[in-house]
C-alpha cells in the first residue's frame, strides 16, 4: 500500500531508512520482520546513486513495501530520476522557506500543478507502457511529497509550507533542530518540542500529516499523541551495530581481552 494512500486513512507508517548499506538481503530482513511498510533512502548523507536506487526500488516492489527518497533540494534533475527509478516519493532536505518548499513541489510534480521534467522511460510511466497524459495524473496523483522541517527558517515557515498544495508530509528532523536551537544532540530538548508543537498545530490546520525520526519510545509516543502518522524506527547501520552488539553480549565469555 503507498505512503500517500495510508497516510489518507489517517493509518501510522512503520518506516526504516536505508543509508548506507543498500542491499537486497537486509531488505529482505526488514519485510520479513512484518512490522514495516516500507523505508525511506538517504540520499542526502548517503550520496546514492541511480543504479542504488533502482535497486532498492525494486526491492521494495518485491515486499510490496513504499519507499521515498530524502535528497538535497538543490538540483531539479535529481527529484525527476529519483520518481523515474522506481520510489514513491521525494523529501526534501534542509528547507529554509516556503518558497523553497514551493519550488521542490514543482519540480516533483507535472502540469498542471509544477513543471517536472518530462520523460516516459522510467519506472513510473512503466517504461513508455504509460500514456503521456496517464503518466503525469497518475505520477501527481500517486507520489508523495514531503519537506523536511530541520532549521529554524523551515520552523517558522511551518504553516506556509503546510498550506501549500502538493506538500503531502512535513518530516521533523529532531536532531538538526536540537543543533539549530543550540543543544546539540538533546533530542528531547524544550526548543524543540516547541518546533514539533508548532509543526503539528500547521499540520492539523491544513489537513496534512507528519512524521519523525523518535530519538526513543517515549518520544515516538508523544510525537503520536501530537498527531505524527509516520515513524523512521531504525537505520540500516544503527540496526547491524545493534545486532552486533547483541551478539557480543549473548556471547561476552568469550570476547574477554
Amino acid at each position: 500500500m503507498l505512503f500517500k494512500e495510508m497516510l489518507a486513512a489517517d493509518k501510522l507508517v512503520r518506516i526504516f531508512n536505508l543509508g548506507r548499506v543498500v542491499h537486497p538481503v537486509l531488505i529482505d530482513l526488514f519485510a520479513l520482520s512484518k512490522g514495516y511498510h516500507g523505508f525511506w533512502i538517504d540520499q542526502e548523507h548517503g550520496g546514492l546513486t541511480y543504479e542504488q536506487i533502482c535497486l532498492a526500488c525494486v526491492c521494495a516492489r518485491a515486499n510490496q513495501f513504499d519507499t521515498i527518497v530524502r535528497m538535497a533540494p538543490t538540483d531539479y534533475s535529481r527529484v525527476t530520476q529519483n520518481l523515474e527509478a522506481g520510489s514513491g516519493g521525494v523529501m526534501a532536505a534542509r528547507i529554509d522557506s516556503a518558497e523553497q518548499a514551493e519550488q521542490f513541489v514543482q519540480w516533483a510534480t507535472f502540469y498542471p500543478r509544477g513543471n517536472r521534467g518530462f520523460n516516459t522511460s522510467g519506472w513510473d510511466a512503466r517504461y513508455t507502457h504509460k500514456p503521456p497524459a496517464q503518466f503525469a495524473a497518475d505520477a501527481n496523483r500517486e507520489h508523495l511529497i514531503s519537506i523536511q522541517i530541520e532549521t529554524p527558517g523551515s520552523v517558522e515557515d511551518a504553516e506556509k509550507i503546510a498550506a501549500i498544495d502538493g506538500v503531502d508530509l512535513l518530516f521533523v528532523g529532531p536532531s538538526d533542530l536540537s543543533q539549530a536551537f543550540g543543544h546539540v544532540g538533546d533530542l528531547n530538548h524544550e526548543k524543540v518540542w516547541a518546533a514539533i508543537d508548532r509543526v503539528a498545530a500547521a499540520c492539523k490546520k491544513h489537513g496534512k500529516h507528519w512524521g519523525t525520526v523518535p530519538a526513543s519510545p517515549e518520544f515516538a509516543a508523544r510525537a503520536v499523541e501530537k498527531g505524527c502518522r509516520m515513524l523512521s524506527l531504525g537505520a540500516d547501520t544503527v540496526c547491524i551495530k545493534r545486532g552486533v552488539e547483541a551478539m557480543m553480549n549473548l556471547y561476552s565469555p568469550f570476547f574477554g581481552s
